[in-house]
């Protein structure tokens, strides 16, 4: 697999959904999906949460990345895709993680999406700490027992 045809990032700044939509468009593409995943208000447990920090292994968590992107090309007939992370610390609505796949037809891209943020989720080093009203709780990360916090 090129690696032009894998976008990965792991940085600091809130991930542009236009950026990831620009690395995926290919002439071959009939279709594009893109999951944009934001901090919402409230966790798992209840408490209105006011913000996130998230915490990455920077260069595992590229690497897992990268794994991801080459297993999309392996399991289906995607032409581009696009995983992108923030670090730091963001407010309530911006967003911290995008993934988007074009393929020839709109079933490959959906199905490589949705295992792209899946796996994502399940096996990239980062982790996420919510703050909230009178606290702060770790969120579970990969590796970790508990119930996955979407």
């Amino acid at each position: 697999m090129p690696a032009d045809r894998v976008l990965v990032r792991v940085t600091d700044q809130p991930p542009s959904v236009d950026e990831a939509l620009a690395a995926v468009a290919d002439p071959a593409a009939g279709g594009t999906c893109v999951f944009i995943g934001t901090v919402r208000d409230h966790s798992a447990a209840g408490p209105t949460v006011t913000d996130l920090t998230y915490e990455a292994w920077d260069e595992l968590a590229m690497q897992r990345l990268a794994e991801i992107g080459a297993q999309l090309h392996e399991r289906w007939a995607i032409c581009r895709a696009a995983l992108l992370h923030a670090t730091g610390t963001l407010r309530v609505g911006q967003i911290s993680v995008v993934v988007a796949v074009s393929a020839p037809h709109r079933a490959e891209a959906f199905d490589a999406c949705r295992f792209a943020i899946d796996t994502l989720k399940h096996t990239a080093p980062i982790w996420k700490k919510e703050f909230f009203e009178g606290g702060e709780a770790w969120v579970e990360g990969p590796g970790q027992c508990g119930h996955e916090h979407a």
